[in-house]
């Protein structure tokens, strides 16, 4: 981790950028692959499963009966954690539900929105170095929420053609019935254009590698829409001279163990702090299983001093975490000062970990500077919202003239004419 003792503020920006890995150029394997999945559908998807997941087994939707069993190989203590959990998350999100209501813009013009779910959602689910059965309970649980009639669930197999068993009984939890044995872009492909067997999704949920993310943006041109951009994961810690530096590494090496290229940031108005956290960091990797990826997030990492409090505020704002955790004194006082993050976690004792696991709050987030414009996964997040009018004679009559001299403006005559035609009669 690099140290980088009192930057002046014109050179923040600089130390906001993301670390840049070096990307394959995807667009013609996209294309291609979306072609064929357009053209053979199914038949398509077991190729590419073949080709890039070794799977023998060609079987693209998991049966009930294989769901079920799923459940004989989750330990009774992980099924109990993962129902904790989801218990967190419905009650979180179920708060987010808000009621219609009509108002009257002027007199007899009544206006209101009324929120409807997307029909079906797709949730991915990368497999990979970890099975994320976590991220199945943050989006299957708001989807079943705002009301989704169809959940569809898409996660890689293994070379036998099976889910991770975890994945298989945190769906089915969550009320998720059709999953397919399908990963990558032809993944991706098969929920943005359908096929015999994997519906079309109208808007496609989760995390990825760059090839997934690649699917997920070419995917929006076939009208298919996704939930944000995405990018490596990402942790920024604010920290005073009192703060545990113990507890601070372990939430820096949280997020730095998720990918050579995740980045961790902390920042302190306290040298001291500063130089406490890189030896517990150094202690606290080398007993760590992913030592070798997080050595090399840190390399992509900074701990930086800042003269006080108030300037680390505005550089985390510049720099607009992912994930942002306040280990300081009375760290309730700087939220109304934050303007930019995925999610916050204030004081010693909520580790980022607790957001992405258990605590309620949903742990698919904007990254890469994106949370300046994007928020998180919520229940909104499968909800569309329809605006409804209703007019009566007198409120014609009361807006009508402001209508027709505003069309006549933009030289809209027929515009004019859908209320003149009214007013006459």
């Amino acid at each position: 981790m690099k140290k980088i003792i009192l930057p002046i503020e014109k050179k923040w920006a600089m130390y906001c950028r993301r670390p840049e890995m070096q990307q394959a150029d995807l667009s013609s394997l996209v294309k291609e692959i979306f072609a064929a999945v357009n053209k053979e559908g199914d038949k398509a998807v077991i190729k590419y499963n073949a080709k890039f997941d070794r799977v023998k087994n060609p079987v693209l939707k998991i049966s009930e009966a294989e769901i079920s069993d799923a459940r004989k190989s989750v330990s009774p203590a992980l099924q109990k954690a993962i129902r904790l959990a989801a218990r967190n998350i419905e009650t979180f999100h179920k708060a987010q539900l808000t009621k219609s209501k009509k108002i009257n813009t002027s007199k007899g013009v009544t206006c209101w929105v009324e929120p409807r779910a997307i029909e079906t959602a797709g949730i991915y689910i990368p497999g990979g170095t970890a099975p994320l059965f976590s991220t199945v309970l943050m989006l299957a649980i708001p989807a079943r929420i705002a009301g989704c009639k169809n959940i569809i669930l898409c996660s890689p197999p293994g070379k036998n053609g099976k889910i991770h068993p975890a994945v298989l009984y945190t769906a089915s939890l969550a009320g998720v019935k059709n999953i397919y044995a399908v990963g990558g872009i032809q993944a991706i492909a098969a929920m943005s254009l359908g096929t015999s067997t994997i519906p079309k999704a109208d808007k496609i949920f989760g995390p990825g590698n760059q090839y997934v993310t690649a699917a997920k943006q070419y995917a929006q041109q076939t009208g298919t829409a996704i939930d944000m951009p995405a990018g490596p994961s990402e942790l920024l810690v604010i920290a005073d001279k009192r703060a545990n530096a113990a507890f601070v590494a372990a939430d820096l090496l949280s997020q730095a163990e998720h990918g050579t290229d995740s980045q961790v940031i902390l920042l302190s108005d306290s040298r001291a702090l500063i130089n406490k956290v890189i030896r517990e960091l150094k202690k606290q990797t080398a007993v760590l299983p992913r030592k070798n990826i997080i050595l090399g997030s840190l390399r992509n990492s900074k701990a930086i001093l800042l003269k006080d409090m108030e300037a680390c505020i505005r550089f985390s704002n510049q720099y607009a975490p992912e994930h942002l955790i306040i280990a300081t004194e009375n760290p309730v006082r700087f939220v109304n000062k934050l303007t930019n993050a995925g999610s916050v976690f204030l004081g010693d004792y909520s580790p980022e970990s607790a957001g992405d696991y258990a605590s309620g709050t949903n742990h698919t987030l904007p990254t890469n500077g994106y949370a300046r414009s994007y928020s998180g996964v919520s229940v909104d997040s499968f909800l569309k919202k329809i605006s409804f009018q209703q007019m009566t004679r007198q409120g014609l009559q009361t807006i009508g003239p402001a209508i027709e001299e505003m069309a006549s403006a933009e030289e809209l005559m027929a515009h004019k004419n859908a209320v003149t035609i009214r007013l006459k009669k």
